[in-house]
C-alpha cells in the first residue's frame, strides 16, 4: 500500500522557506536591525558653542582621541628644552701643530731656495734670483690655500729675513705654545681669550721685537675652537626627546569645560577634536558599530549552521530565533527611552530575559547561553545614556547575568511553573548583581536609591516571566513548535484522540502506555528526548482505531478475523494503520513530530506473519515487497525508538513463560534483526548507542515482568469454603 498524504493548502512561507538563499535573507534583516538600533546610541552628540561664550553645562568627551596640537606643543617645548651637544677635539692640537711646523718648513725651504740661487750665481752659472717680495707672495699663496685666514705680509717678511737658528727657536717655542693652548677646552666664545693667552706663552727674550711679534700671530693664526658643536650628537637627543612625549590623549569621559566655564580656543579645539561641534563629522563610529554588528552576526550564523539543533536545517525555526532575537532588543530600547525619565535606576527594569528564556523553551539552551552574550553586548551600547564612553559595561554585566539565570533555570524542565519560578530566580539573581557592583562602586547610594535599585531589579525578572509565559504559546502556535509544554498538554488522557484510543481499542492504549515507559527510559539513556518518545508513543498506534478488532490486543472474547480473510487483503488493514493514524493526526493540527513517529515507527519492515501464510497457500515465491511497509524509515533516533520498543513490547507479551534470560535475547533478536533490516539507516542512532537502548528496556521489562510471590491459603477460608 502507498503511503497517503493529504494535499495541504500551500502558504506563502511554505513556499519560500526552504529556499536556499532565505538564511541569507534572515541574517541581513538581523543585522539592519541590530544597526539601526544602536545607530542612534553611538552618534556623537552635537553641542552648540561660539568661542568666548561660556558652557551651559559640563562637556565631556564621548570618544578618546589625540591631541595633536597639545602634542606638537609639547614637542616643541621638549626639543627648546634639549640643549645643544659640543664636543671637545683633543686632536685638534696636534693637527694644528703640524700646521705650525708646515709654516716653519715652507718658510725654510723657500729660504735654502734663495740660498741655492745665490751659490749658483757666485759660481758664474746664470740663474733668475726671486726678490723677496715674490717670495713672500708664493708663502701666502701657499698658506691661504688651506684656510680661510691670512698671515700678514709683515710677519712672513719676518720670518723669510729670519735666520735658521731664529727660525728653530721660533718654530719650537711656537708650536709649544700651540699645544699648551690647544689642550684646553676652546669655545667659540673662548677664542678670543685663548689667542690672548698664547702671547703670554711666548715670553722670550733671545729674539727680536719683530719676529717676537711674528711668532704671536703664527701661533694666533693656529688657535682654533677644539669645543665645538655636534650636530650629530644633538639631533640624536633631540630625536630621543620627541620620542619620549607621551601623545596627549582626550580620554573617553574626560571632563573638557564645567558649567560656566568659558571656552577660550584651546576648549573649542578640543570640543572639534572630539566630534562635539556641528561643523565635524566622524564616520569611524558608524563604520565601528557596522563592524561590530558584522561580527556579531556572523558569530551568530556560524554557531547556528554548527549547532545540532533545529534552527540548522528549518528556516522557520531560523525565522523564530530570529524575531525572538528582535523582541530581546526591542524590550532593552523601549526601557532605554524610558531610562530618559531621569528615575533613579529605571533601566533596571529591562525584562532582557525574556529573549532568552523564549529561546530555552522553544529551541534549545546552548542557542540561549550564546544569545545572551550578544544580548550583554548590545545592551552595553543601548544603555550607554548615563555613562561614560559608548560601552556601559556596568549593565552588560546586569544582562548577562540576567540571561544566564534564566537559561540555567529553565535548562532542566520548561513547565509553565518552571517558567514563573524561573522568573523569581531571575529576580534574585538581578538583586544580587546589583549589589555587588554597588559595593564595587563604594556604595554611594542612600537606601532609598538601593531600594529603588533592588525592586527595579527585581520587577524585571518578574515581567520577563509573564512575557515568557504570554508568548510562548505564539510561537508554538505560529511555527508548529513542540515544546515541553506542548508535549505535557499532548500527554493529557483527556486528549480527544487519547480518549477514543481508550475508548474503541483500549488494548492497544495499554500498549501504548507500556511502549511509552519503554521508549521514554531508552531515549534518555542516549540523551535524546524522552518526552516526544512517550507523547509520540501514546499517538503512534492512533490508526488503530478504525479498525481495533482487527488487532490481537484488542480481540477480547471475539474470534481473529483474519481468519475468514485473506493474508493479502490482512496485509492491506494492517499496513494501512501507521498511514491512517498520520491522517487523523493531520486532521488534528498535532504537531509534525508526533506524525512523524506514528508514520515512521514500522519503517519498511516486513509483515513475517502474514508473509509466511500467503507463501504457505500457493506454490510460487511471493516478494517480500509486497508485504513490508511502504516506509519511510525512522528520520529521527525517537522515531527509531519507538519502533524498537513497539515491536519488543508485542514480541514479549507473546512469551509464555517471560525470565530475565528470554527477554534479553528476545531484545537484541529484534534490534539486530531491524539493524540487519537496514531500519535506521536513515537515522543517526549509533551501535553503542542501539547497546543501551537494548540495556535500558530490558530493564525496564524487568520491572514489569517481575516475578509475584504467590499467597498461601487461609486455612479458616478454607474450612468455611
Amino acid at each position: 500500500m502507498n503511503k497517503r498524504s493529504p494535499i495541504d493548502q500551500m502558504t506563502w512561507w511554505k513556499k519560500i522557506k526552504d529556499h536556499r538563499y532565505l538564511r541569507g535573507v534572515l541574517f541581513v534583516i538581523l543585522a539592519v536591525f541590530l544597526f539601526l538600533s544602536m545607530l542612534d546610541n553611538i552618534i556623537p552628540e552635537k553641542i552648540e558653542v561660539r568661542m568666548s561664550s561660556v558652557a551651559e553645562q559640563d562637556i565631556r568627551a564621548p570618544i578618546t582621541v589625540e591631541n595633536k596640537i597639545a602634542t606638537e606643543q609639547k614637542r616643541r617645548e621638549v626639543l627648546e628644552a634639549v640643549q645643544p651637544v659640543y664636543a671637545l677635539k683633543k686632536e685638534y692640537a696636534q693637527m694644528q701643530v703640524e700646521k705650525i711646523n708646515d709654516i716653519f718648513d715652507l718658510i725654510h725651504l723657500v729660504n735654502e731656495e734663495m740660498t741655492k740661487t745665490e751659490l749658483e750665481a757666485e759660481a758664474g752659472q746664470e740663474t733668475e734670483k726671486l726678490s723677496l717680495e715674490e717670495r713672500l707672495t708664493y708663502v701666502q699663496e701657499v698658506i691661504s690655500s688651506g684656510t680661510t685666514n691670512d698671515l700678514s705680509d709683515e710677519t712672513v717678511r719676518t720670518l723669510l729675513l729670519s735666520s735658521s737658528s731664529q727660525l728653530q727657536v721660533a718654530r719650537e717655542t711656537t708650536t709649544n705654545a700651540v699645544h699648551s693652548v690647544m689642550s684646553e677646552r676652546i669655545a667659540i666664545n673662548d677664542l678670543a681669550q685663548a689667542k690672548r693667552s698664547v702671547r703670554d706663552k711666548i715670553a722670550i727674550l733671545t729674539v727680536s721685537n719683530r719676529l717676537h711679534d711674528a711668532m704671536i700671530e703664527t701661533a694666533q693664526f693656529a688657535i682654533i675652537p677644539n669645543y665645538i658643536y655636534d650636530d650629530k650628537a644633538t639631533e640624536r637627543l633631540q630625536q630621543e626627546a620627541v620620542e619620549s612625549v607621551e601623545p596627549v590623549i582626550i580620554r573617553e569621559g574626560q571632563l573638557l569645560v564645567k558649567q560656566g566655564e568659558l571656552i577660550n580656543h584651546e576648549i573649542y579645539e578640543q570640543l572639534r577634536m572630539v566630534g562635539l561641534l556641528d561643523d565635524a563629522f566622524n564616520i569611524f563610529p558608524y563604520l565601528g558599530l557596522a563592524l561590530l554588528v558584522l561580527l556579531m552576526v556572523g558569530m551568530l550564523s556560524y554557531y547556528l549552521n554548527e549547532a545540532q539543533t533545529s534552527v540548522k536545517t528549518n528556516n522557520s525555526h531560523l525565522l523564530m530565533f530570529i524575531l525572538i532575537f528582535f523582541i530581546g532588543v526591542s524590550v532593552m530600547k523601549i526601557t532605554s527611552l524610558i531610562e530618559r525619565l531621569d528615575i533613579v535606576a529605571v533601566g533596571l527594569i529591562v525584562p532582557v530575559a525574556v529573549g532568552a528564556m523564549l529561546l530555552t523553551t522553544l529551541i534549545h539552551q546552548r542557542i540561549a547561553l550564546f544569545s545572551s552574550i550578544f544580548f550583554a553586548i548590545i545592551a552595553s551600547i543601548i544603555f550607554n545614556n548615563d555613562a561614560v564612553g559608548t560601552f556601559n559595561f556596568t549593565f552588560g554585566v546586569y544582562i548577562l547575568f540576567s540571561c544566564f539565570a534564566g537559561v540555567y533555570f529553565l535548562g532542566r524542565s520548561t513547565s509553565m511553573t518552571r517558567i514563573l519560578k524561573a522568573g523569581l530566580f531571575v529576580s534574585f539573581i538581578n538583586m544580587v548583581t546589583i549589589l555587588s557592583i554597588l559595593f564595587l562602586k563604594g556604595f554611594q547610594q542612600n537606601w532609598i536609591e538601593v531600594g529603588m535599585y533592588l525592586g527595579f531589579a527585581f520587577l524585571s525578572g518578574f515581567i520577563a516571566a509573564v512575557l515568557t509565559l504570554g508568548l510562548v504559546p505564539f510561537f508554538e502556535a505560529g511555527f508548529g513548535i513542540l515544546s515541553t509544554t506542548k508535549l505535557i498538554e499532548l500527554s493529557n488522557p483527556n486528549h480527544p484522540l487519547l480518549r477514543r484510543i481508550l475508548l474503541e481499542a483500549p488494548g492497544t492504549y495499554h500498549h501504548s502506555v507500556v511502549v511509552g515507559n519503554l521508549a521514554e527510559a531508552a531515549c534518555e539513556s542516549i540523551g535524546a528526548n524522552g518526552l516526544l518518545a512517550r507523547v509520540g508513543s501514546y499517538y503512534h498506534d492512533i490508526g488503530k482505531t478504525k479498525r481495533p478488532h482487527f488487532f490481537i490486543e484488542n480481540q477480547m472474547k471475539i474470534d481473529n478475523p483474519h481468519d475468514k480473510i485473506s493474508p493479502q487483503l490482512s496485509k492491506t488493514i494492517i499496513i494501512s494503520h501507521p498511514y491512517d493514524g498520520a491522517d487523523m493526526l493531520k486532521e488534528y493540527k498535532m504537531p509534525k513530530e508526533i506524525i512523524d513517529i506514528a508514520e515512521q515507527h514500522h519503517g519498511t519492515t516486513l509483515l513475517k506473519y502474514f508473509y509466511h501464510k500467503a507463501n504457505q497457500e500457493t506454490d510460487q515465491t511471493i516478494p517480500e515487497e509486497q508485504f513490508r511497509y511502504p516506509g519511510p524509515k525512522a528520520q529521527t533516533k525517537e522515531a527509531a525508538i519507538v519502533g524498537i520498543a513497539d515491536c519488543i513490547e508485542a514480541a514479549v507479551r507473546s512469551l509464555t513463560k517471560p525470565t530475565p534470560d528470554k527477554i534479553l535475547a528476545m531484545i537484541r533478536k529484534i534490534v539486530t534483526d531491524r539493524l540487519e533490516d537496514g531500519q535506521f539507516n536513515e537515522c543517526d542512532l549509533t551501535l553503542k548507542e542501539l547497546d543501551k537502548v537494548a540495556v535500558s528496556m530490558y530493564e525496564t521489562l524487568q520491572g514489569t515482568f517481575h516475578s509475584r510471590i504467590e499467597y498461601p491459603e487461609d486455612p479458616k477460608e478454607k474450612g468455611a469454603k
